[in-house]
């Protein structure tokens, strides 16, 4: 064997990381491998204390190859949950009516394509009053799906079969008088890394590509129990990074030339063609608002621990997130609204209330805004001034606020590590090379280099999260609501490592047409009020109501 190999792959084993072959690990650990893997992390040990750790590390290596034996299937977590909680912080125990209101006057269209982007509230007032059914507003997006889907490449598998059989029973409810409120007969869409009883389930990547998982995931089956009318599951960049999958790029409905970006490309791209009303997706360092950028959506991702896991596939169990992509900020509190809460599964989960109603006056709320970070030069620049003057004019004072001064980016490693367990199962058995992506920045190359961070410095780094999380609490302590630009900032890692929700909403477009957009930033658990504040800066301003001109009804 090549003698740099085995000494790369012994470090590994050396320093609580683990050996890539089995057959490697009945080498003998000698100083000479010791001295070589000491360079790997950057620490100085003398020989003799080399020498003193060779049995123990001997000892530790039988042990991994023990623990590897164990079946650890990618449901099963670590006994190690995050917790985003600062010191002696607390949130709002009362909860509150959820208000949003059907409008009273909404009628079907003359040309029924113009129902593709009605929002939620309005195809409920269609459903609820009975001029159009469940099945006949499901077949509709079925349709749409079936045209569209294939050109924006956004979708793995079609659930028809079960869709009609939800939508009729929706109808049989509606016109039994058993409404179940806003989401009842509404067709949507999730992320292909949810798990779906008799579907598959594919994680966008090929040697998943046939796996069926015998279950709902617990967003799913939310959804399914408020009424909803489950049509597609969605494509995401394999193993969630990028737009890229085992069957093809999927594409933004702005610009066919370009890519959705990811990891919740489908759903993004669905949603913006008017393909479904909503869809779900899931973040773990950009996978909501990267692909509501490009595709011009309105994205939640909520905070750490607000929404089950169960049934999803895990990639950082510490980061990790689901929310909803939508059209329109209200939208996104409806679906939201019905996923959120404990289930007794995923024990990172809180019994939060989650308080979105009229009572709500975002013109009374404490905002801020990373003032430095605008003021830099990056590329939504102009249309972010242009945001935030429109709040100024509506009345709302911007305070300006910092980011804590700590190295996020390093803190990174969280999802190499957290993923290369996840997936040390495909890395060791070789199934790796059938990932689509191979190159440097891929997956294959992450989850091998994430074998090589020691364990200790995983631990230092989390650690160092902990204070990001208190320094966190520190600068929101007199805010409700803060913004940032949605890119060119280090807001989008601060927050993914810290936890908080973030609502992403369209703020126009770029020159080559492509849409841009800017964030709004809530307190942990403070979903409502970041997303009363992007509702009123959607009732200001028309970008939410763009449409991609391609997948418009012809006259």
């Amino acid at each position: 064997m090549n003698r740099k190999l085995k000494l790369c792959i012994l470090a590994a084993s050396c320093f609580g990381m683990g050996a890539f072959a089995t057959k490697v690990a009945d080498s003998t650990i000698t100083v000479a491998m010791l001295q070589q893997a000491k360079q790997l992390i950057g620490l100085n040990f003398t020989t003799a204390q080399l020498d003193s750790a060779t049995t123990e590390l001997e000892d530790f290596r039988k042990g991994y190859e023990r623990i590897r034996k164990v079946p650890l299937p990618n449901n099963v977590a670590p006994a190690l949950v995050f917790n985003p909680i600062p010191v002696r912080y607390t949130w709002p125990k009362e909860q509150q009516k959820f208000e949003v209101e059907i409008p009273g006057k909404t009628k079907l269209p003359a040309n029924r394509d113009d129902l593709a982007y009605y929002s939620v509230p309005q195809l409920a007032a269609l459903l609820k009053s009975k001029q159009i059914t469940s099945e006949e507003l499901t077949r509709f997006y079925l349709d749409r799906l079936k045209k569209y889907g294939p050109t924006l490449e956004c979708v793995t598998t079609l659930t028809e079969e079960l869709a009609l059989k939800q939508a009729r029973q929706a109808d049989q409810e509606i016109k039994a008088g058993k409404y179940k409120g806003l989401l009842h007969g509404v067709p949507f869409g999730v992320k292909d890394l949810l798990a779906t009883k008799n579907y598959k389930t594919t994680w966008g990547a090929a040697p998943y590509k046939d796996q069926q998982i015998d279950m709902d995931a617990t967003v799913v089956q939310r959804l399914q129990d408020a009424g909803g009318v489950l049509v597609a599951k969605l494509t995401l960049g394999e193993l969630a990074m990028g737009d890229v999958w085992y069957g093809g790029k999927t594409k933004s409905p702005w610009d066919l030339s370009k890519g959705s970006s990811g990891s919740s490309a489908g759903s993004a791209a669905a949603v913006a063609a008017g393909l479904l009303p909503y869809a779900i997706g899931t973040e773990t360092l950009g996978s909501i608002v990267s692909p509501s950028t490009a595709c011009g959506t309105t994205g939640l991702r909520p905070t750490f621990g607000r929404v089950s896991r169960h049934g999803a596939m895990a990639l950082s169990w510490s980061m990790d997130k689901i929310g909803p992509i939508t059209r329109s900020a209200e939208d996104a509190a409806i679906v939201f609204n019905a996923i959120y809460g404990p289930d007794g599964k995923d024990l990172s989960v809180y019994d939060a209330p989650f308080n979105y109603s009229k009572s709500i006056n975002p013109k009374k709320l404490r905002v801020g805004y990373l003032k430095k970070d605008f003021e830099g030069k990056y590329g939504f620049k102009e249309n972010d001034e242009a945001a935030l003057e429109t709040l100024r004019k509506a009345g709302i004072e911007l305070i300006p606020i910092e980011l804590p001064d700590l190295p996020v980016n390093d803190l990174i490693m969280t999802i190499s590590v957290e993923g290369a367990a996840a997936f040390d199962e495909l890395t060791r058995s070789g199934n790796d090379s059938k990932l689509k992506q191979q190159h440097k920045n891929a997956w294959p190359n992450i989850f091998r280099s994430g074998r090589f961070i020691p364990a200790v410095e995983y631990l230092q780094a989390q650690r160092v999260r902990t204070l990001l999380v208190q320094q966190m609490q520190e600068r929101m302590k007199d805010i409700d609501v803060y913004i940032s630009p949605s890119f060119g900032s280090s807001n989008l890692v601060v927050t993914n490592l810290t936890g908080h929700p973030c609502v992403v909403v369209p703020t126009g477009f770029q020159k080559n047409g492509m849409p841009t957009t800017i964030t709004f930033i809530g307190k942990l658990f403070g979903e409502a009020e970041a997303l009363a504040l992007a509702k009123l800066y959607q009732d200001l301003t028309p970008h939410d109501e763009k449409r991609p001109t391609a997948f418009l009804a012809k006259p």
